[in-house]
């Protein structure tokens, strides 16, 4: 073992790959994350309150809570025949091409955002390996990445944001700063606390203007949570790169695809897309921003 992690320590070519296929598993594993964690709250949800049941997705697994339901159980399956998915129809990418996107059993259709996801998930762990290198802080920023994937493809699916993602963010954030690995504990406290306290306040601001909501508390949280893990500094950037992106998006939705303007528009993938690029280059940003003026 010691021989292998030298052998890799010693290659970036070893850490390219080991990273880059890492990140096309966790893609794959991630898939399961994004289909399966909303549904597993909402079936706690609906235990806990059954009033709810009208405001929930249609799904098979909501109709009987007495059969078990987590990341693990049930086995892979096809969502449409429950036909089981074999070892070799789960391999990253590579089994949506040879199965050219259908159930081998039934034929039906195979979403194109699971091999997206993989594909995504592969090529962001890619890019961290080549701009941080072999350590800690790429580990940290491998997590961090993945855990920001998935929950803005849960957002983008079911408009949520979990607590349990947005607040495990948040305090491992925290954790790794109490090393100073990416900014002072310090920064990353006020980070959190600003990141919070400033949508908390866009939000009433525009209720009281406008009657509506502008957006979720799990936006707050999200924020929160990449500010414990950048710090105070990050967040002005945060909030200006995913505005012009979320506005951007929106605009084109409505001219290009003719999207209702009244439907939510989720706003956590813009404030994850963010939050990541000023992880990786929000000094060179803001460095390039302040020559320019």
């Amino acid at each position: 073992m010691n021989d292998l992690l030298t052998l890799i320590e010693a290659s970036v070519t070893a850490q390219v790959v080991l990273v880059t296929v890492l990140g096309l598993l966790i893609g794959s594993f991630l898939n399961v994350v994004i289909l399966r964690y909303p549904i597993m709250l909402y079936r706690n949800w609906k235990s806990e309150c059954e009033s709810m049941a009208e405001e929930l997705p249609d799904h098979p697994a909501l109709k009987d809570l007495t059969q078990p339901y987590d990341l693990v159980t049930p086995a892979s399956h096809c969502p449409k025949c429950q036909a089981p998915v074999k070892a070799w129809q789960n391999i990253p990418v590579f089994s949506y091409l040879l199965l050219r996107g259908k159930c081998s059993h039934c034929k039906t259709h195979i979403s194109i955002r699971y091999p997206v996801v993989e594909l995504v998930t592969g090529l962001l762990s890619l890019v961290l390996v080549l701009q941080l290198g072999w350590g800690w802080p790429l580990a940290a920023m491998l997590v961090f990445t993945w855990m920001l994937v998935s929950m803005s493809a849960i957002d983008i699916d079911h408009q949520i944001l979990p607590d349990t993602m947005t607040l495990s963010l948040l305090w491992l954030g925290l954790l790794v700063n109490t090393q100073g690995m990416f900014t002072s504990l310090e920064s990353a406290v006020l980070g959190a606390a600003a990141g919070y306290g400033v949508l908390w306040g866009f939000f009433h601001v525009f209720k009281l203007i406008t009657g509506k909501e502008g957006m979720g508390f799990g936006d707050f949280k999200l924020l929160a949570a990449l500010g414990a893990w950048l710090g105070l500094t990050a967040i002005p950037l945060i909030i200006l790169l995913s505005s012009v992106v979320g506005a951007v998006v929106g605009i084109a939705g409505i001219l290009i695809l003719g999207r209702d303007r009244q439907l939510p528009i989720p706003f956590g993938p813009y404030l994850a897309a963010a939050g990541w690029i000023a992880a990786l280059w929000g000094d060179d940003i803001i460095t390039w921003y302040l020559s320019t003026l």
